[in-house]
């Protein structure tokens, strides 16, 4: 209850506040999704557990950092949402080895997906903290190169080794991986879009046409990706 009251208290004035709004939708949203999968553990064939599982440690380390952001001012949040994404972004990687090892996945792919997830991950962070002055490249440097990584992801899943995968397994795996392709092709793409909100490059004009603050940006995306992951695995796995 006093978590729940802390909430509120955080949200403070909800029609003039966005920011709070979405953190407190965000973290109650993932908060619901986490028990949801959890719960949903023994209602599954027992070799799509671990996909079930994973899905719910990935809201959950979203709905911790989330609960614990929500006292943190709102232009003091790149470390703690690039803890929280370290953590869960390489696990919905997972998600693409675990439903698709019907179908002799590898973990060597795997790996590769975590790899360059954590380069996506850690150059985006370079870029954001501290005004992007690492090693003296500039934000719009590390945004291309955190940009390179993103799509040596999506060339994978939409028409590299996991894509080939998933058609040979065909049926509702094939299914699921290709929702899960469009996640990572469209709903990551929110991304960017909080990156270049935050941060000043060429892309600085954006500020005038998209009046949104990047956490409103972040924090839809982290709701939509992370439990839309969730729910595409679940859906495999009943269907199954």
């Amino acid at each position: 209850m006093e978590l729940f009251l802390n909430t509120f208290y955080f949200l403070g004035d909800v029609p003039n506040d966005l920011v709070g709004f979405t953190f407190f939708i965000g973290t109650m949203a993932m908060m619901a999704a986490s028990v949801f999968f959890f719960l949903s553990l023994n209602a599954v064939d027992a070799k799509w557990r671990n996909s079930i599982l994973v899905s719910g440690l990935i809201t959950f380390i979203a709905a911790v950092h989330y609960n614990y952001m929500r006292d943190v001012d709102p232009g003091d949040t790149t470390f703690f949402r690039y803890v929280d994404w370290i953590l869960t972004v390489p696990l919905m990687c997972v998600e693409f080895y675990l439903i698709l090892k019907v179908a002799g996945a590898t973990k060597s792919m795997m790996w590769k997906l975590i790899l360059w997830s954590t380069v996506m991950l850690v150059t985006g962070f370079f870029g954001e903290f501290n005004g992007g002055d690492a090693l003296g490249l500039g934000p719009a440097v590390w945004g291309l190169l955190s940009g390179i990584a993103y799509f040596i992801i999506a060339y994978m899943v939409w028409f590299g080794e996991a894509k080939k995968l998933a058609v040979s397994a065909g049926g509702a795996v094939e299914k699921a991986h290709n929702t899960l392709a469009w996640f990572v092709l469209v709903g990551w793409a929110i991304y960017p879009l909080g990156y270049m909100l935050g941060t000043e490059g060429w892309y600085s004009g954006l500020n005038d046409i998209v009046s949104l603050d990047m956490n409103v940006v972040y924090n839809i995306g982290d709701a939509v990706n992370k439990i839309g992951f969730g729910l595409v695995v679940y859906n495999l796995a009943v269907s199954k």
